[in-house]
């Protein structure tokens, strides 16, 4: 049995799509369509239902499938066991949040070519909404956003989790002792993106203290939401550690004798099964260099994540 066919039906079984297969492994759907197509042959059954809706698994093709997952992870413990990292090829692809991009991503990538210097990694930038989407339709292979994943063929681990806080510029009207929760909601608050993970904790946390009608800019840019607030366009709800530089020039202040929004979660989702073996040591290397960020931010900055 041609253990390249093997490979190719896992995939198509686990992505779905032919389309998707081929571009995953290099290939073209044609040359995936033959693959499966020889394998059916060999094996003698129809493996794949292909109509309007995608493609599905016959109850044949669930029944090889359990045995193909197996042989592949053999085969990627075997491989694992004996290759060097450095020699590892193919292609990663990896989406981020902006929170993400502006913190810890350039580090990590920086790691990722150091490991494996023949490994292409493609980067997508997107909000934590469109990566999870992206990730369950089989167009990433690992994201980092701010939500655990609940579908069965994903892990996710919090890799740390990012303490909300009110920012201002330092000597403006809102930069004093007496201030309150009720003059920031109807100033004008400046965060993340409209049903990001942070919008909606700051909403509830408004509602619960009786701010039905709280002023709330969205902004799904971590830079940009910077800027507005360093101009006096509102108070920034965000992570301390993306304005780490404007806090320690004096820039920017902390206002932290109000009630802060809840912490925001710094979550890999990454899918599981045969192939999937470099995704795991990617994440093992994504924690080591957010523990190695976490140790260069002031205490309270970043804290420790943990599994999901």
């Amino acid at each position: 049995m041609n253990l390249k066919f093997l490979e190719t039906f896992v995939w198509v079984a686990r992505l779905k799509s032919f389309r998707l297969t081929a571009e995953k492994l290099f290939s073209t759907q044609a040359s995936i369509s033959s693959r499966i197509a020889a394998l059916e042959d060999e094996m003698g059954v129809r493996l794949f239902v292909r109509d309007s809706k995608g493609v599905s698994l016959t109850p044949e093709g669930l029944r090889v499938l359990e045995y193909a997952e197996h042989i592949m992870d053999t085969l990627q413990s075997m491989k694992a066991a004996i290759k060097d990292p450095s020699q590892v090829r193919g292609r990663i692809r990896i989406g981020a949040m902006d929170t993400v991009i502006h913190t810890w991503l350039s580090p990590l990538v920086t790691r990722l070519m150091k490991c494996y210097p023949n490994l292409e990694i493609e980067l997508t930038a997107e909000t934590a909404s469109n990566l999870c989407s992206q990730l369950e339709k089989g167009y990433q292979d690992i994201i980092f956003q701010t939500d655990i994943l609940r579908f069965d063929t994903v892990r996710n681990a919090v890799l740390a989790r990012y303490p909300l806080h009110w920012v201002a510029p330092t000597g403006s009207e809102f930069d004093r002792a007496d201030v309150t929760l009720e003059e920031i909601a109807m100033a004008r608050i400046v965060t993340f993106s409209r049903h990001s993970r942070p919008h909606q904790d700051i909403l509830n946390m408004l509602h619960t203290a009786d701010i039905v009608t709280p002023r709330i800019n969205c902004v799904n840019s971590a830079s940009a939401i910077t800027r507005l607030v360093r101009d006096g366009f509102g108070i920034g709800a965000l992570p301390a550690t993306l304005v780490h530089g404007e806090l320690t020039q004096g820039v920017l202040t902390r206002i932290d004798n109000v009630p802060l929004p809840p912490v925001m979660d710094i979550v890999a989702s990454w899918r599981t099964g045969a192939g999937m073996e470099l995704v795991e040591d990617i994440v093992g290397l994504t924690r080591e260099v957010v523990s190695e960020y976490a140790q260069q931010m002031p205490t309270g900055f970043v804290l420790a994540g943990g599994e999901a």
